[in-house]
C-alpha cells in the first residue's frame, strides 16, 4: 500500500473548497509511485470529509496546479473547471462506483451531468449493421430528451456522439485520457465540438499521464468506464467482441445497480458474453420499446 500521508493536517468539516488547491494535490497524490484510484478511493472512504489538499503541502500543490494549467494552456484549453468531492457541484451518483474519484476535469456545459444521460457504447471496429442501429437507438433517445454518454474511442463510440449532435440532442464525452490529449487523434474536431458546445469529462491525472507512454497509460480507459456508467441512468451494448472494453462498463454498471441493456443482435453471433449477462441482470433489446419502457424519465437528476 502506497503511504498518502505526505503531511499531517487537521481535517476539517463544512469548509470552503478551493478546486485551483485541490488539483495540484490531486496530481501531487498521482505523481507518487504505485497509486491507484483503489488506493485513493480507499484511504478517503477511511477518512470521512478529508480533502486531497489535506495531504499535500500548500506550496507543493500550488506548484502541480500551475504545472496543470501550463499543459493545458500548451494544448489550446483556455477553459476548464474541476469539480471535488464535498463541494456542491460535485455529482452525488460517482459514489455509487465500487472506488469513486475525489476530482474530475471538465470542459464545457457542466449543467449536462444533471440530466438523465444513456451511455451508448461498443467495438470500436463496428459493423456497417452496428453503426446503423446506433444511430437509429441515439436518434430515438434523443427523440425522447435523453442525453447520450459514450467514451468518445473509434466506432460505436464515435457513432454515438455524431448522432446526437447532429440530431440536435445534448451529448457527454467520458475520456481516458487528459482534456490535453485526443485519443484517436481523428476525433479532435470532435473532441473540440464537445467540449465547448456539449460536455466533455476526464478524470485522468495530467501530469502523472504525460510521465508514461501509452502502455502504462492504457490502465485509464476501464477506470473511465466505471465513471460513465456511474454518471448514466443505463448502459446499452450496441455490439461488442468478447475482449470489448465494454464488457467491463458492463460489469461496472451491474455492480452500480444501473440499467443494463444489449441488443438482440449481439445474442446471435454466437458468443457467450450475452448470455452470461442476461444471467445477470441485463436486458435483451429486441425493439426500443424494451429500452424506453425500463427509463426512468428524462427529466433532471434530483
Amino acid at each position: 500500500m502506497v503511504d498518502l500521508q505526505f503531511e499531517d493536517k487537521p481535517v476539517a468539516f463544512a469548509r470552503t473548497v478551493s478546486p485551483y488547491q485541490e488539483m495540484g494535490a490531486y496530481e501531487a497524490l498521482w505523481d507518487k509511485d504505485g497509486i491507484t484510484f483503489k488506493q485513493l478511493a480507499q484511504h478517503f472512504s477511511a477518512n470521512p470529509g478529508q480533502l486531497p489538499s489535506d495531504l499535500v503541502p500548500t506550496e507543493q500543490a500550488a506548484k502541480y496546479s500551475a504545472m496543470v494549467c501550463q499543459q493545458f494552456k500548451e494544448a489550446g484549453i483556455d477553459r476548464f473547471g474541476v469539480r471535488v468531492f464535498g463541494e456542491a457541484e460535485y455529482p452525488d451518483q460517482l459514489r455509487d462506483a465500487a472506488y469513486p474519484i475525489e476530482l474530475l476535469y471538465y470542459a464545457g456545459h457542466w449543467e449536462l451531468v444533471w440530466e438523465k444521460s444513456v451511455a451508448v457504447v461498443g467495438t470500436r471496429r463496428p459493423s456497417d449493421d452496428g453503426v446503423a442501429r446506433t444511430q437509429k437507438l441515439v436518434k430515438a433517445l434523443v427523440k425522447d430528451g435523453y442525453t447520450v454518454s459514450s467514451g468518445l474511442a473509434k466506432g460505436i463510440d464515435t457513432a454515438a456522439h455524431e448522432t446526437a449532435i447532429a440530431a440536435g440532442g445534448r451529448t457527454v464525452a467520458v475520456i481516458g485520457t487528459p482534456l490535453s490529449v485526443t485519443y484517436p487523434k481523428e476525433n479532435a474536431a470532435l473532441q473540440h465540438r464537445i467540449a465547448t458546445e456539449h460536455l466533455l469529462i476526464s478524470q485522468v491525472p495530467v501530469h502523472r499521464y504525460d510521465k508514461h507512454d501509452f502502455r502504462w497509460n492504457r490502465v485509464f480507459f476501464p477506470e473511465r468506464n466505471a465513471t460513465m456508467s456511474a454518471l448514466s441512468v443505463a448502459t446499452v451494448i450496441v455490439e461488442a467482441g468478447k475482449t470489448s472494453g465494454s464488457l467491463i462498463q458492463a460489469r461496472y454498471a451491474l455492480q452500480q445497480k444501473r440499467k443494463l441493456f444489449i441488443l438482440d443482435s449481439c445474442f446471435r453471433q454466437g458468443l457467450e458474453w450475452p448470455q452470461k449477462l442476461a444471467r445477470q441482470g441485463a436486458v435483451r433489446v429486441r425493439e426500443y420499446g424494451d429500452i424506453r419502457g425500463e427509463l426512468p424519465s428524462p427529466s433532471h437528476i434530483d
